[in-house]
């Protein structure tokens, strides 16, 4: 880098003009990029952009003031059309912003490790799938791990939660068990002690533990000595050997990471609850390494014919892997805010337009005076830029206060790799975007008003309002585009708006009202048995005298966010092969969990204390009888959880509740199975129905359990309805989003065909008074100018309504229960516009008949 700037320097202005400087300028460049240095190709072009204009004549620099000058003159004189103009294109480009800050957080920005395009996301997935699958089976990771040539490394992970206690309350942290290979594929370093090393990976290995900076700050006091302590995590003394810095919480939100220490006993090939990431080698594409996965695959399933779900493998770039559903969704979001800022150029353009016309007389005098026409246009065109500049920086301010807003919408913890502040990306975009704007909203306009008839623009008496045939086509054109967008934006809107409400209205199985729920975990001292049943016994007591709490259960999970998923043997059924077999929803429920939640048990009966000691028994919903059991009672049969070889006991059916959904709104769920809490299946989710807004009660469920025992450990309390939320969450973002996009186009073109129509009736106001003299009556005034304006909005409803029913068929991945071209959101939205325009038109129409004809015909 030093020596290309020296060699900059020897450059004189003046040679970046010549075929030499040129030459050199660009080999400059060229090396730059070679040693891949974004900033020396930056230095490069600056150098030589201030060589070439140190060299450019005083003149050109007197020009761009006078034209900057007298830009800002004429704006200052028309202060209402300046300030609309401003308001307009700040609004555009701030909501384009907001939404850019979101993409670029999401999709653009690189990851907080080094070289992050080497990331890679790595699965399996059933062999004929199109889909990616999110986890690989331990036995094939060590495989792989020791086979592969064109992967650096590779490591797993899974995030879930862990108990640390002592020194203080007993505190649930977000938890990730990895691998080794996990921090060596990273990359990152820690700012104390060392990571899980491989010696240290392996079975029955020591138990340490890496723990995060904002836990070492929050609960340790930023300990400098705290390498080599104790901590009891999980019920375990573990040794602290690292601190993580704080921008390092992967996967998502971990602040603790626990080796994983398994062993190929530890786990089968069936078994998938891992997530892979891996590091290419340099110079290794991400298809490669992917076909070289299959490779290996096909090979480790040869080779386990008996044990081997018979997968396919492959990989992906890992920012693709974690945008995941984020991806779609804020990509429609852009062209939403997209047409949104087209609907505002065009408004603008109309304004230049009609202001045009208005400096008409002007800009032939300045013709007549001696101005070329494209002095006039230069001149013209830096008003433009000036607006756009003022515009972007106005839009800039409110797109962070935008994106703050927004993130005011989202109900969960983003991922620490989400990060959406202002940077270059975000800034660069936002002026390129006032550039572009500019560009579209000026020219039509500089070009028009500076080509003038001099003898008729300055003859005496000449209107200064009168426009071409051309300008009033453009400006109807722009109406016609105005409305045209606001109706595919509506169209949109609507659609995901009766998505959101199908997917928030669809029958649960379960009743959400004033429900609360926490998640809790027990110290060591408090072994599955006897004593475990009797803490259970004291919360219950404890809780139940709390005002307002009338019923309360224990389960292993709160409804959709408890996905236990086994596969299922039913007796007398077909056996069938692991990766055919049906998965279920496995969850563990205590006596008075289906009255709580308002489940209704169809037939048979609900669980009762004694079944803590006869635990294989088991409830099924009405889902799974209905298919294995047709036509006779479920009662009395058997199933079994997981595969054959596992070898679990057959469990007897005595009861069949109704069916619940289990996973996300948008996803069809599992049938769901029950058993009983026992020794064998121990709970951890706490679920009360009060009678009061259960959000009052939290604090006082969390002192009466903190009072039986500090080291039972409590996490986030969360109503049951807060939950569902949570759950579709990215529906409702993108409805509100699309709302608000929607309703400042229907604004935004109300106002566009208003003011056109406005200025038409300004321009015809002789021509009105002529009428009205000659007889006509204020009606077939008002009638005319109506008409002109509904005809405008027809034109766009039709052809906007064309391209919606297109467009709209891009939503169809995002939509639930609707149709892409539902004629109900239709109908509706194109009688929303046609009214909304009706009443924009009828505003001037209304003025043209309260036009005098003695004044108006005086006007000539």
């Amino acid at each position: 880098m030093v020596r290309l700037y020296r060699s900059l320097l020897i450059l004189y202005p003046a040679e970046f003009r010549d075929e030499y400087g040129r030459e050199l300028c660009l080999a400059l460049v060229d090396r730059c990029r070679a040693q891949r240095s974004r900033v020396g190709v930056l230095m490069v072009w600056i150098h030589a952009a201030l060589g070439v204009l140190a060299e450019a004549p005083w003149e050109q620099y007197h020009v761009m003031l006078q034209d900057i000058r007298h830009a800002l003159r004429v704006m200052w004189k028309d202060a209402s059309i300046t300030a609309a103009a401003i308001a307009i294109l700040a609004l555009g480009i701030g909501a384009t912003t907001a939404v850019f800050s979101l993409v670029n957080g999401i999709l653009v920005r690189p990851l907080p490790y080094p070289d992050p395009d080497r990331l890679v996301a790595v699965a399996e997935f059933h062999t004929g799938s199109t889909e990616f699958g999110n986890s690989v089976a331990f036995p094939n990771y060590q495989d792989i791990r020791a086979r592969t040539r064109l992967l650096q490394d590779i490591g797993l992970y899974s995030e879930s939660e862990a108990t640390i206690r002592g020194e203080g309350n007993a505190e649930q942290v977000p938890t990730a068990y990895v691998t080794d290979g996990v921090f060596s594929v990273l990359g990152v370093k820690p700012i104390l002690g060392t990571f899980v090393s491989r010696e240290q990976d392996v079975p029955n290995g020591p138990p340490v533990v890496v723990i995060g900076q904002d836990l070492w700050q929050r609960r340790y006091g930023g300990d400098r000595g705290m390498i080599g302590k104790t901590l009891d995590i999980r019920n375990l003394r573990r040794t602290v050997i690292g601190v993580m810095p704080s921008s390092f919480r992967f996967p998502e939100r971990a602040e603790i990471w626990i080796p994983l220490q398994f062993s190929v006993k530890d786990s089968t090939r069936t078994d998938h609850w891992l997530r892979g990431i891996a590091r290419l080698r340099p110079n290794v594409s991400v298809q490669e390494s992917s076909d070289e996965l299959q490779s290996l695959m096909q090979k480790i399933n040869e080779e386990n014919p008996t044990t081997s779900y018979g997968n396919a493998a492959h990989a992906i770039s890992f920012r693709t892997y974690i945008a995941g559903d984020y991806r779609l969704a804020v990509i429609t979001l852009l062209c939403a805010v997209g047409f949104l800022l087209l609907i505002a150029c065009a408004n603008i353009t109309n304004l230049l337009l009609a202001k045009a016309s208005v400096r008409t007389r002007e800009i032939a005098l300045r013709a007549a005076l001696g101005a070329s026409r494209t002095r006039l246009v230069r001149q013209l065109i830096t008003e433009s830029f000036l607006l756009g500049l003022i515009g972007a920086v106005a839009g800039i301010l409110l797109s962070v206060a935008g994106v703050r807003l927004l993130l005011a919408l989202i109900p969960i913890d983003l991922p620490m790799w989400m990060t959406f502040s202002t940077d270059w990306r975000v800034l660069g975009f936002a002026l390129t975007v006032s550039l572009l704007t500019s560009l579209i909203f000026g020219v039509a306009p500089a070009f028009g008003a500076s080509r003038v008839d001099l003898t008729g623009a300055l003859k005496e008496g000449g209107r200064a309002g009168t426009a071409s045939r051309g300008r009033h086509f453009l400006r109807n054109g722009l109406v016609v585009a105005e409305v045209a967008l606001s109706l595919i934006l509506l169209a949109g809107a609507g659609l995901m708006v009766r998505s959101f409400l199908a997917l928030r209205t669809q029958s649960l199985g379960f009743n959400v009202e004033r429900v609360l729920t926490l998640d809790f975990g027990m110290p060591k001292r408090y072994p599955l048995g006897p004593k475990t049943r009797a803490l259970l016994e004291q919360i219950r007591h404890e809780l139940a005298s709390l005002p307002g709490v009338s019923l309360i259960a224990f389960a292993s999970g709160a409804p959709l966010e408890s996905s236990w998923g086994r596969s299922l043997t039913v007796e007398g059924a077909p056996l069938l092969p692991l990766k055919d077999a049906p998965m279920i929803n496995h969850t563990v429920v205590t006596p008075g969990y289906f009255r709580t939640l308002d489940i209704p048990i169809v037939e048979g009966r609900d669980f009762t204390d004694s079944d803590w000691d006869h635990r294989f028994v088991t409830i099924v919903d009405q889902s799974l009888a209905k298919r294995y059991w047709p036509n006779e009672s479920a009662i009395g049969k058997r199933v079994r959880f997981g595969p054959p070889e596992d070898n679990e006991p057959w469990h007897t059916v005595i009861g069949v509740a109704g069916d619940v959904l289990n996973q996300q709104l948008d996803r069809v769920g599992r049938w769901n199975i029950y058993i009983p809490a026992s020794e064998r299946y121990p709970v951890s989710n706490i679920i009360l129905r009060t009678a009061q807004d259960p959000a009052t009660l939290a604090n006082a469920v969390r002192a009466r359990i903190s009072s039986i025992d500090r080291d039972i450990a409590v996490s986030e309390i969360l109503s049951l309805s807060q939950i569902v939320d949570r759950s579709a969450w990215r529906e409702r973002f993108v409805s509100v989003l699309f709302g608000v996009f929607s309703v400042l186009a229907l604004v935004l073109a109300a106002v566009g065909l208003y003011g056109v129509l406005a200025y038409t009736v300004s321009l015809r106001t002789h021509e009105i008074g002529i009428r009205m003299a000659l007889g006509a009556s204020a009606r077939e005034v008002q009638g005319m100018v109506l008409r002109q304006g509904l005809a405008l909005a027809l034109v766009g409803l039709v052809s906007g309504t064309l391209a919606a029913l297109a467009l709209t068929r891009l939503l169809a991945t995002q939509l639930y229960h609707v149709s892409p071209a539902d004629p109900g959101t239709f109908l509706t939205v194109v009688a929303v516009l046609l009214s909304v325009s009706a009443i924009a038109a009828l505003i001037p129409a209304r003025r043209a008949t309260q036009v005098e004809p003695v004044v108006a015909l005086r006007e000539e």
